[in-house]
């Protein structure tokens, strides 16, 4: 009786699959059931409403995937994808459990742990790519964010933001509520603080935002970021020994100026003055990670000007991040450096994805590039401020990405495995672009909370519920 109603919600859920496909809304559910006191998964033997609640798990795996890319030209492509997720998922269940791993390196290393928001710190050995070595405030206290409000730039409360940022000792700053933090001036960090949205919706909108100017050890992970402005022309503290005058800002979402060993990651980013996240002076040792950028036209620069040779050593991995609606150009634009493109997911852009100038090294490996229907915007990439007979010696590859809807990428330089440069431009293996929509599926700031099972029994929870909205 059991195996014959199993058999019937398969054919149910099925159905109710078909009937939503051409849904342009999901809401789905991510559920693991843990038993935290024999730390093992939970027993094969599922009762009805566990056996449920794993078709439910099934069913948002595969649609979700689905729901969170754009439409492409190779329907075959989408049709194998969802039998490659439903095979996965079945294994999973006839094993009697699902992974927590999704082949996402930073998340596997966190996500898995029942007890990640006292285990917060383990985060800052989650890290890849040229900013892996950011430990942020991972030797310091945990400061505790109370107060949203009372913004001064100058003589800043105990209790903010901006209280906590300014010290002179590492902190691991976390917030104790949802919250919206206008700030009134730019947020200037101080070296060895981590930023961490986990368990709370926090934005950081609707003024000037964050600067990471000359300073080390950055880690930002799950914050809403957006709507940044302009600040400027008056103080504002950066220590608690020195506050100085400031110029007018770009607006930027997160300005790194001069600054090493940055970690962005697990951030939503969208609609700024300037560039969402820029990196300038001389910044290096940086990773751009498990981000979701929408809405924005020139999304990140990577390098000050063609003139500023300083920037001749950056280094940068962009990885796992979702490119998403309403994306214009520079996803980067790259100047001088070193630079690692590797596994992102660019499902928009309306003039072109990649470009750069000042002869970069720009190693593109296993991303998925779905290009506009505009015939003049399929083209990836984007040499800039040079004739051809001068780009064509920059160092440009694309190795096992995959181009959809019309998408090409104009390769540069020596040649894909010729040129010693491209060592310096890898931080990471490559996972295959065929994965891509699973490892980035969760980018952007994520719902971390912890909730009781159905049943509230007190030896198992569901890690994590993880709400999409498309």
């Amino acid at each position: 009786m059991r195996i014959k109603s199993f058999k019937v919600l398969v054919h149910v859920l099925y159905s109710l699959y078909v009937s939503l496909s051409f849904s342009r809304s999901l809401i789905c559910f991510v559920l693991k059931p843990y038993n935290f006191f024999s730390k093992k998964p939970m027993n094969t033997m599922l009762n009805s409403s566990h056996a449920l609640f794993s078709l439910i798990f099934l069913y948002c795996i595969f649609f979700s995937s689905l729901a969170l890319s754009s439409p492409v030209s190779d329907p075959e492509l989408i049709v194998d994808e969802v039998h490659r997720k439903i095979n996965e998922s079945i294994s999973r269940r006839n094993l009697g459990y699902f992974s927590c791993e999704t082949g996402n390196p930073i998340d596997d290393c966190w996500r898995c742990d029942k007890d990640w928001e006292k285990n917060r710190k383990r985060l800052a050995d989650c890290g890849i790519g040229f900013g892996k070595n950011a430990i942020g405030g991972r030797d310091g206290e945990i400061y505790v964010v109370t107060d949203p409000g009372n913004d001064d730039p100058v003589n800043p409360k105990p209790g903010t933001l901006r209280y906590a940022v300014i010290q002179d000792e590492p902190l691991w700053i976390i917030f104790n509520r949802d919250m919206t933090i206008q700030l009134k001036e730019e947020l200037i960090m101080n070296s060895f603080k981590t930023l961490d949205g986990r368990g709370a919706s926090v934005h950081i909108a609707g003024g000037p935002c964050i600067t990471i100017q000359y300073v080390t050890n950055i880690i930002i992970h799950g914050l809403h970021i957006h709507d940044c402005k302009q600040g400027g022309n008056t103080y504002v503290r950066d220590s608690p020994e020195h506050y100085g005058w400031r110029t007018i800002s770009d607006g930027d979402g997160v300005s790194i100026f001069g600054g090493s060993h940055v970690w962005v990651d697990h951030c939503s980013l969208s609609n700024c003055n300037d560039g969402l996240i820029d990196a300038i002076r001389g910044s290096t040792a940086i990773t751009i990670s498990n981000n979701y950028l929408t809405h924005h036209n020139k999304v990140m620069l990577l390098g000050h000007s063609d003139t500023y040779e300083q920037d001749k050593n950056m280094q940068v991995t962009i990885a796992f991040n979702h490119f998403g609606e309403g994306l214009v150009q520079r996803m980067p634009r790259c100047r001088h450096g070193y630079f690692h493109v590797v596994n992102n997911d660019y499902t928009h852009w309306e003039m072109y994805a990649i470009g750069g100038s000042a002869n970069p090294t720009i190693n593109s490996q296993g991303n998925r590039f779905v290009a506009p229907d505009d015939s003049f915007s399929k083209e990836v990439t984007k040499h800039e401020d040079a004739p051809e007979s001068e780009w064509s010696h920059w160092n440009w590859r694309s190795e096992g990405d995959l181009m959809l809807n019309g998408a090409f990428f104009t390769l540069s330089g020596a040649g894909p495995t010729k040129s010693s440069s491209y060592s310096r431009a890898s931080s990471l293996a490559a996972r295959p672009s065929s994965n891509v929509g699973e490892i980035t599926i969760s980018s952007g700031a994520l719902s971390c909370k912890r909730v009781p099972t159905a049943d509230h029994t007190p030896t198992s929870v569901y890690v994590f519920v993880c709400i999409y909205i498309i």
